[in-house]
């Protein structure tokens, strides 16, 4: 990694306090972030499951994703006010894992809640419009052999509705779903004025198994961060 990048991540990190985090448990760090981010919903529970197509037809089942830690969230790419800036939120926080080795076990995956509209070329279109990365992100939608609200009733198995009028609009939520690398559902991030760096100090818990016991103190976050260059 250039030095320019380390710089910025290390910035960013220091001005979050991500530095004091050095949880023994999962369940400690959760409560480290119930205190410091006002916008975190801890679950643990089994992930809602799903089987959907990309924008080239292939199916994509949430087990193919076993092994990486899934940051999931639902929009409809006519959506005319949060579901833009919520795809930017989540490119922006996939350009700080994207920067570590983290990039590997982790997956990014963008939900259409209007696959009638959502064409597969519209999908295409849409991760270079947000900058999402392809490396490790994804766009899902029902396919043609499931029915039209199938994405939508999978928002609500995920606790938040996507309600459709006549002209097209739908009145939503916005929430960044985590799942970690055995497919539990481990938390939300709600709304869009969350830290992103608590996201990503959360993903490195994951990605690190934290739920593990450990036998001596762990490195914290900074510690682990610095050792990967």
């Amino acid at each position: 990694m250039h030095r320019s990048h380390f710089v910025a991540i290390s910035a960013a990190l220091a001005v979050a306090g991500a530095s004091t985090v050095a949880a023994h448990s999962l369940e400690e760090l959760q409560a480290q972030l119930g205190d410091r981010e006002s916008y975190f919903q801890p679950i643990d529970k089994e992930s809602p499951d799903f089987t959907l197509e990309d924008a080239d037809g292939r199916a994509v089942a949430l087990e193919d994703l076993q092994g990486k830690v899934v940051i999931l969230h639902f929009v409809y790419t006519s959506c005319p006010d949060v579901c833009p800036l919520h795809a930017e939120r989540i490119a922006k926080i996939q350009e700080m894992v994207n920067q570590t080795p983290m990039r590997e076990l982790v997956q990014f995956v963008t939900i259409t809640t209007d696959p009638a509209h959502d064409t597969p070329e519209v999908m295409r279109n849409y991760g270079p419009a947000h900058r999402l990365d392809p490396v490790n992100w994804t766009f899902l939608t029902s396919g043609p052999d499931r029915p039209e609200h199938t994405t939508r009733n999978l928002a609500e198995r995920f606790g938040h509705t996507f309600s459709k009028f006549e002209d097209g609009y739908q009145v939503h939520g916005v929430v960044t779903h985590v799942i970690d690398r055995k497919g539990q559902w481990q938390a939300n991030f709600h709304g869009l004025k969350f830290e992103p760096t608590n996201l990503v100090v959360y993903i490195n818990a994951l990605v690190n198994d934290a739920a593990k016991p450990h036998a001596h103190k762990p490195q914290s976050f900074w510690e682990a961060l610095r050792g990967w260059f």
